[in-house]
């Protein structure tokens, strides 16, 4: 039991009402208790003690899941600004944080695939190549660098970034294509732009061969689509552009939420077998249904 200063004792018995949120820091999940109903005859030093209703917070510090990153298996990315709010406001910001995921991922031997940078989010698919703690590196450096630039230029202090950034290990045979276009896409579903190919800040451009980035690299399945440059462009603009499987956008958007894997049955199964540990598992795989 925890001691409630001035109040008694925690947990109170199972007939208190509770009402609680949950917030969440780096390192922690927090549950914060803000108010409670106390029973009449609650007993000053046994049970949480207080005379009618009241408010009042504690926290409870619960330690996260542990992510699965796995060396040489491409990774989706999704971090957040604090409560939402922007991160890039001009395009000297967003430049900026290209410019140090281009540094970071060459000093750490990580490959890019894919990104898109909204105006208070950011999406990556990242390969963390022959040491899975690469990825955890590179994020820690480029946005720790983003945050110092941020609060440098507007004279402020704090937390650029929600928390820890969210991952999901991809099936690259099964999805890393479909994760690329989700990411590319983010711009169109925002309503930003009605063409992917009009918003300068994803590799989307660099896929179809609208600009060159040299940092970025071009994944085993963008590679296979065609034996030429030009062939694969084209090929890739339809796929972006062409149909959606049903419910592909759900499955790819709750593995990043859940920090699950974004793949089939069979790919857990394959993973589970790497790394001698069960990995929680929702949902079926690729679904048949198609969207006009």
């Amino acid at each position: 039991m925890l001691e409630f200063p001035g109040r008694g004792w925690w947990p109170p018995p199972l007939t208190h009402k509770l009402y609680t949120k949950m917030e969440t820091n780096e390192n922690s999940t927090t549950l914060k208790l803000l108010a409670f109903d106390c029973l009449p005859d609650a007993k000053k030093g046994t049970d949480l003690f207080l005379t009618g209703n009241s408010s009042c917070d504690i926290w409870l510090s619960m330690p996260r899941s542990a992510r699965i990153v796995i060396k040489g298996y491409p990774h989706h990315i999704i971090q957040r600004g604090h409560n939402r709010q922007t991160v890039f406001s001009l395009d000297e910001d967003y430049l900026f944080y290209i410019e140090n995921l281009r540094e970071w991922k060459e000093k750490y031997g990580c490959k890019v695939y894919a990104y898109c940078l909204m105006t208070n989010h950011v999406h990556l698919i990242v390969d963390p190549a022959e040491d899975e703690r690469n990825l955890a590196q590179l994020m820690k450096r480029v946005a720790g660098r983003q945050t110092r630039y941020v609060n440098k230029l507007e004279k402020r202090t704090g937390s650029l970034w929600e928390g820890r950034y969210k991952s999901s290990t991809i099936s690259t045979n099964e999805y890393l294509l479909a994760c690329c276009r989700y990411i590319e896409l983010n711009p169109v579903r925002a309503g930003i732009v009605t063409d992917p190919a009009n918003y300068r800040w994803s590799s989307y451009r660099s896929k179809t061969g609208k600009q060159t980035e040299g940092w970025l690299d071009f994944d085993p399945c963008y590679m296979g689509l065609a034996g030429n440059q030009k062939k694969r462009a084209e090929r890739y603009m339809e796929w972006v552009n062409g149909t959606i499987l049903e419910g592909e956008w759900e499955l790819i958007r709750q593995s990043l939420q859940r920090g699950q894997l974004t793949g089939s049955a069979h790919f857990v199964e394959e993973i589970e077998k790497k790394i001698k540990k069960r990995v929680e598992f929702r949902g079926q795989g690729r679904p048949r249904k198609t969207l006009k």
